[in-house]
Formats: structure tokens, sequence, C-alpha cells
């Protein structure tokens, strides 16, 4: 019985287990690939070299494809399509899913614009490991829900629910709802995470970070539930922590990247809040 489905996960064995996970995170340094969105790749590769990974940008063809089975994850999020960046997506998915390399799927802005949502139709084909977005975003790539206003959310993250638990178990991956109470689903288990702050809503490429953190904790992860979860708790835990001294976003998105090389483990385990429903 796997870890995901058992009877007996806790809140209070997924704060432990989310512990450990960062302290394997930092222990590994896992590299991700990251095909991401001109706008937050340099975010983006700070976020994981704060949290102690490793970030590779090889996001064109002929080397993408090559690059993944050699990653620890891959990342793909489809914000800013330029170029041949798509045929490079594809490559990589392949050659992730072929190698068994766990990877990351953000479907940005899907269902509000038409190139990217048929991208992530065909990418789906290559089965995440990890599929993350807001409310709108993760109903819109299930098939079952309107557009957002782009890469806003005009859904709640409750009424994505049930369209989550139908695709993690349609692709038999994860889910991850970002809102103010993330939800992380694998068909079969729900798990609400809380905290974070308002405050990464007003930062670009805070929520396309945490695509590529996901990545990470995938890589050292015995099951990509837990790793889910625990990367949830440790961006949450940061972004409170960064929240705290800033007065506002610019200052919020530097203290960000100090947060999250800052949280320990025992952070995580004492105020990770966090609930299982069944």
């Amino acid at each position: 019985m796997t870890p995901s489905s058992s009877p007996s996960i806790t809140a209070a064995g997924l704060a432990e287990a989310s512990a450990e996970l960062l302290d394997a995170v930092r222990a590994g340094a896992p590299l991700v690939q990251c095909l991401t969105n001109h706008v937050v790749s340099n975010f983006t590769a700070n976020a994981l070299l704060a949290l102690g990974a490793a970030p590779a940008m090889v996001d064109i063809p002929d080397e993408a494809g090559v690059f993944a089975p050699v990653a620890s994850a891959v990342l793909i999020n489809l914000g800013t399509l330029g170029g041949r960046q798509p045929e490079a997506m594809r490559e990589a998915a392949r050659a992730a899913r072929l190698a068994g390399t766990p990877w990351v799927l953000d479907p940005v802005a899907v269902g509000a614009l038409p190139v990217r949502t048929a991208l992530a139709a065909e990418l789906l084909s290559a089965r995440p490991t990890i599929v993350r977005g807001n409310a709108s975003e993760i109903a819109a790539v299930a098939g079952a829900g309107a557009a957002g206003r782009g890469v806003d959310a005009t859904q709640t993250v409750d009424a994505a629910a049930a369209p989550a638990v139908e695709l993690a178990t349609r692709l038999d991956a994860v889910v991850a709802v970002s809102g103010p109470v993330d939800l992380v689903t694998d068909g079969r288990t729900r798990i609400r995470v809380a905290g974070g702050h308002e405050l990464l809503t007003r930062v670009t490429g805070a929520g396309c970070a945490l695509g590529a953190v996901l990545g990470a904790f995938a890589a050292v992860a015995d099951d990509p539930l837990t790793a889910a979860v625990a990367a949830h708790c440790v961006y949450a835990v940061a972004a409170e922590d960064a929240a705290a001294g800033s007065p506002g976003p610019g200052s919020f998105a530097v203290a960000l990247l100090d947060a999250l090389a800052a949280v320990s483990a025992d952070d995580v385990a004492a105020r990770a809040r966090l609930e299982v429903v069944r």
C-alpha cells in the first residue's frame, strides 16, 4: 500500500515528512530542468538555489529531450510560449516519462488562451507526475471549467476540488491547486495546506517558482503526494517569514528568497498547517 492510499496518513505525519524532505533536498541538491516562461526564469532559478536545489534552464529543441533523463526533475511551465519552446516541451515531457524522471506541469492561463490550452492537453499524454496551478487553470485542464482571467483565478479552490480529484485519478498523478488554502490530491486523499501570504499573489513568478520547488521535492521523495505537500508547506512557511519583514511586494520578493534559504526542518515540522480530508 502506497503512503498516499494508506488510511494511517495524518497531518502530523505529513508535517514531519515535509521537514525530512526539506533536509533531503538540501542534502541531495536535485537538479531541476526548467522549461519556463521568460518573465520568471531568473526568479525561478534563484528560488531553487535558495532552497538548496540546482536549476538548469535547458529549453531548446534537441537539448531539452536529451537533458531530461539527466535531470533529477523537470518543470514545464506554459507561461510564455515563444519560438520553438513548445517543441522542446514536448521533447522533455516524452523523455522524462520514458526515463522515469518526475516532471511537473504548470498550465499557466490554460482555458483562457487557445495555443497553451491545446499544448497542455497534448502534454497530459506524457503523464506528468504533478500538475499544479490555480483553481481556474486546474478546472480548465481537467475539462471541467471555464477560463480564468489570464493567470488570475476566477474560481475558488473548493470549486476546483472535484475536477482536481478527477484529473489526478485519470492521470494517476498528483494535482495541486493553489489558493488561500492550497489543495493537494492524488485522487484518493485530499490534503489542505494553509499558510503563505497574500503578497505571493503580487510578485510575478512566485507561483511559477513553486512549480520548480515541487520538482525539487518530487526528486527526493518516495511518493509524489508527500512531495507536493512538503513543497507547499515549506513555501507557505517561507512566505510567512518573508512577509513579516516586508512592507510591500518589492521587498517581499527579495525576502522570499532569503526565507527559502533560512527556513529549517524544525520550522516546517512545527508550523505546517495541514488537514487530511478523506
